[in-house]
Order: structure tokens, then sequence, then C-alpha cells
């Protein structure tokens, strides 16, 4: 290892190759504590060039590499494991001018997406995916798992807005594609095979993005609803809002715990209703009026300015609740939205038979059918609950991952989901590119 590290430093440069413990301590734990591993070192590359030098050493030395971002991941997929060198994405922070005619720019892996939100708006633009970790989230991490926030119902996933890449293949190669052109047909695309693909691939170090329309008069509401069923019901009204920009879900216990995390009296008594319902709506001009008379005989609160602000920060901080309640079996399906309520009843019933004083969690994007399952005190319960939430989730023709990706946490469940073919063809399409197997090894591929 000590000839890797002299390698590595001979890239990268002293500073940026970090061996002592205290150093490497941030990047080797999740940040809600629930996956954890061990580097030899933290290598920060800042070009693609020097990324390319970092695997040619690592690939001559057989020592597998796994790439970071901001570490916000809940899978496990960016946290190093069996003495994996942890490539660290942070140094690649250039963001390019906006191109307003295209409405596009180009961006760093390592660059936020509160930095990237900002740099849009200053061009009098906005950058469409959005969620709660967006300080500290970056470009790469979610090119990586095709993140999805809150804005899927307006402006779909990160898919969607990535127009090309730049990533370093295993064997040192760069791919550069960054013209951000909307028509090209000259053959299949590598950057939407590498979007997903958890950095089992390549190593993605910029992203051509495209850009939306800012809009800065907002309006939301939240919706007491009878019954989650009530909560879908809502939906083909929402949807005829042309302002429509985020329909999320609440349960009852979901707004309770960020509530009481945030020392904050609840907008709505959360024991009034069975689901809660946040719609956000956003135009060029005022959508208040608008909102209002479409959920006129509904119950619950219209918020503009400083109140909505306070509804944001509340769905934004439940999963740091949950994190400060403990450690929770935590998971992340979608399933075709007039399915929600079964996969919740089912849920309950089984945490009244197997585990009795567990605590069940729910939030999520509800026009999208996504739902993320949290269960604090699982105890030995925790396989038997995991294994009916994900199998309940694929038989009522759902996922196991809507936007948390696979990652080490949920390899075993992906042929599952997608078949053998499936699994098959990817496996193929990593022994093309990563024939070693060295990038981000057990991540996505069961039995990697």
């Amino acid at each position: 290892m000590s000839t890797l590290v002299a390698a590595l430093r001979s890239v990268v440069g002293d500073d940026h190759v970090l061996t002592d413990s205290d150093l490497r301590a941030t990047y080797e734990t999740d940040w809600l504590r629930q996956w954890t591993g061990t580097t030899p070192c933290v290598v920060r590359p800042g070009t693609a060039e020097e990324v390319a030098g970092v695997l040619r050493a690592c690939a001559a030395e057989g020592v597998a590499v796994v790439p970071q971002g901001g570490n916000t991941g809940l899978v496990g997929g960016s946290v190093p494991r069996r003495g994996a060198v942890l490539l660290s994405t942070q140094r690649f922070t250039e963001l390019g001018e906006v191109d307003a005619r295209a409405m596009q720019v180009t961006a760093g892996a390592g660059v936020t997406i509160e930095q990237l939100q900002r740099h849009a708006r200053a061009a009098e633009l906005d950058f469409a995916v959005d969620w709660g970790a967006r300080a500290t989230a970056t470009v790469g991490g979610a090119v990586n798992t095709n993140a999805g926030g809150s804005r899927v119902v307006r402006f779909g996933t990160m898919r969607a807005q990535v127009m090309g890449l730049q990533a370093v293949l295993a064997d040192g190669s760069v791919i550069t594609q960054l013209g951000g052109l909307p028509k090209e047909t000259a053959g299949p695309s590598i950057t939407n095979l590498l979007v997903g693909s958890e950095g089992t691939l390549a190593i993605v170090t910029a992203a051509r993005l495209k850009l939306v329309p800012w809009y800065r008069h907002t309006a939301a509401a939240l919706v007491a609803c009878d019954s989650l069923v009530h909560a879908v019901g809502l939906l083909p009204k929402l949807r005829q809002l042309p302002s429509l920009d985020a329909v999320e879900v609440l349960l009852p216990e979901a707004l309770q715990a960020a509530c009481k995390h945030l020392g904050m009296k609840p907008p709505i008594d959360p024991a009034s209703a069975g689901a809660f319902v946040l719609v956000d709506c956003a135009a060029h001009r005022d959508p208040t009026d608008e909102l209002a008379g479409l959920l006129s005989s509904e119950r619950g609160i219209l918020a503009v300015g400083a109140q909505r602000e306070q509804l944001f920060t509340i769905r934004d901080h439940v999963t740091i609740a949950i994190g400060a309640l403990g450690v929770p079996l935590k998971l992340d399906i979608a399933v075709p939205v007039l399915n929600l309520d079964r996969v919740v009843r089912a849920i309950r019933g089984s945490l009244r038979e197997l585990a009795p004083n567990a605590r069940l969690i729910v939030f999520g994007h509800l026009a999208e059918g996504n739902l993320h399952v949290n269960i604090l005190d699982a105890g030995d319960a925790a396989d038997a609950l995991r294994h009916l939430v994900l199998t309940t989730a694929i038989d009522l023709g759902g996922t196991i991952s809507a936007e948390h990706g696979i990652g080490v946490a949920k390899t075993e469940w992906l042929e599952r989901l997608k078949g053998p073919a499936h699994v098959a063809a990817l496996r193929a399409i990593k022994h093309a590119l990563d024939p070693a197997g060295l990038l981000n090894p057990g991540v996505l591929l069961p039995g990697d």
C-alpha cells in the first residue's frame, strides 16, 4: 500500500492523499451513521486527467476504487469497503457560464445542488432537481444515482436534466460529451448508460445540465386528508394546475417527528388526519388564487412567503429528525399510486405481528408513488420486515429503489426486481467497461 500511496501522491500531490485516520473519518461513515467502512487513503483529484492517473495507479496494484461526492447517500454505495481507495470528487467545483439561449450549464461533479441552483438563478434560470440535502449533495452523486427529489412531477429525475457527461473509464480513458445537443442520434448514448450506474462503470467528473425557468411566485398548501386513499384521490385534481411544482406526502408520524425535532408547533394537529399532502405551485405570476380555488373544498392551510418556507423546512427535516431518533431500517420504494395504501397497510400489519414496539415513519413523493419507509427499533425483525416491504413493492408492480439507488443495501433484490436477463446484461456491460471489477465493487450487482 505504501507503493500505491506514493504513486497517488505523484498524481494529485501530497495534500490530496489523506492517510491520517482523523482526516479519513468523515469519508468512511455516511451522514446518518448507517454505513461505515475503512480505506487506506482518501485521494482527491482535481482534473479528469488526475482521475485517470489515480485509476491507472490503483489498477496496477489491483486495488479497488470507491467514488464519493457529498456522502449523502442512504444505501452504502459511497462508503469504502474491503480496503478500497476512496476517490472524492469534491474538488471538481468548476461552474461554467450559463448559456441562457440553450438553457444549459456545465458543472463539475463536486458542485453542490445548492451552488448550482444559485448559479442558475443569478442568470434568471433555475435547476430543477431539488431535495433536502441540497447543501451537501453533489452533481456527481445526483448523476450516479439518478436522483429525484420533490420536483419530479414537473421536471423528471436527474436523467432528464443531463445533456452530456465527462467521465473516466476504468482503464483511464476519458470520455467527454459536453456539447449539450438536444438532438443527436449517433449511436447509443453512453451518457444515459452512466446515469444511475452508481459509479460502477466510470467516474463522472462533469455534467452538461439542462436548466429550467426560474419561477419566483410560489404558493403552497398543506392538505389534511382522511386517509392515504383520500390523498391519492387528489392527484387528478392537482395535475390540472399548470403551476404544479411538487406533491409531497407525510403520514402523521412524519409531520410530528419533524416538528418536534425543529422545536415548532405543527401547522396542523398530526392526529387530525390520516395523511398530509404538501402541494407546491410556482409560476411567473402569483398562483395563490388558482391553488386556493382548486382546494376550496379540502381541509388544510394555504401558505405563502415565510409560512410556505416553514412547511418545506418541515419536509426537508424529516430524514434528519428520524436520524436523531436512532438508526432506522430505511427503505425507498415506489408503486403505482393506486397501491400506496395497500403497501402501508401491509407494513403496519407486519409490524403488529413482528415488531409491535417498532415505530413507523413514512413520507415521500405522492405523485410518483414513492414512499420513504423508516422503521425504528425493528430489532431482530429487521430482515423479515425488509423482505416484506420490498417483496410487497415488487408484487404490486413497483420498485425497491425510486431514488436512493441500490448501493450495497439492496443488491440481492435486483434480480428479483429486474429478472435474470436484465442482470446478465448489466454484468456484460460492467465486464466490458471494467473487466477487473475495480470500480465500486459490491455495489448494484448481486454477488459482485
